[in-house]
C-alpha cells in the first residue's frame, strides 16, 4: 500500500478575516456540497485521483468490545 503525504504547497495560509469569509460562503451550501468539496480538497492535498481514493489499511485497527465484563 502506498503512503500518501500531505502536499503543503497546494494551499495558502489565510488570516482570520479571510477564513471568516470562507466559512460564510460554505455555510450556505448543503452538507452534500460541502462533503464533495472536502473530498476534492483531500484528493488535491494528498495527491490521489478523485475517483480512486486510497483504501483504509484495516490491519492497523482492532475491534474491541466496550463491555468491561470481558
Amino acid at each position: 500500500m502506498s503512503i500518501y503525504k500531505l502536499d503543503r504547497t497546494v494551499f495558502k495560509a489565510h488570516n482570520a478575516a479571510e477564513s471568516s469569509n470562507h466559512s460564510r460562503y460554505y455555510r450556505n451550501m448543503s452538507w452534500q456540497q460541502r462533503l464533495s468539496i472536502t473530498n476534492y480538497l483531500n484528493s488535491v492535498a494528498f495527491n490521489y485521483a478523485l475517483d480512486n481514493p486510497p483504501k483504509m489499511d484495516r490491519t492497523k485497527f482492532k475491534a474491541r468490545s466496550s463491555n468491561s465484563n470481558g
